[in-house]
């Protein structure tokens, strides 16, 4: 625990959850951009924290309905490959494009600094792949 650089837990990004209409963060929800990890943190009386490593996000998708553009708001879609979180949607957001933005730099830097590669996760066992054969 005390080998970990304090930089790798740094702060990048915080956002809320908002009611839906007029924007008002009157939610308990909170989403924290880390170095190395999404957090969603929810509840007032039971809090649940739920995190994602970054580098296991396979794809980021964003929405934007018309109450959210009248408001400023947005909606990400986080699929990864996790267990517990396979899809996380952060729902309206305030600056949901510059969040998304971030959260698509942030798990580029970190499949990098672990060497990853998006083909790491094909999953071998899906029937699109079943004939795939790599040395082909």
């Amino acid at each position: 625990m005390g080998e970990e650089k304090k930089s790798d837990n740094a702060l990048i990004m915080k956002e809320r959850k908002r009611w839906g209409f007029f924007g008002i963060p009157w939610t308990f929800t909170v989403y924290s951009l880390y170095m190395k990890k999404l957090v969603i943190k929810k509840g007032l009386f039971r809090t649940v924290e739920d995190e994602i490593l970054l580098y296991r996000v396979v794809d980021i998708s964003y929405s934007r309905g018309l109450f959210q553009k009248l408001f400023g708001m947005g909606t990400i879609t986080v699929h990864a490959h996790d267990k517990t979180n396979a899809v996380v949607v952060l729902k309206n957001i305030k600056h949901s494009r510059e969040f998304k933005d971030a959260v698509s730099e942030w798990v580029e830097k970190d499949r990098i600094r672990m060497k990853m590669r998006q083909s790491e996760f094909v999953d071998a066992g899906h029937p699109d792949f079943e004939d795939y054969d790599p040395d082909d």
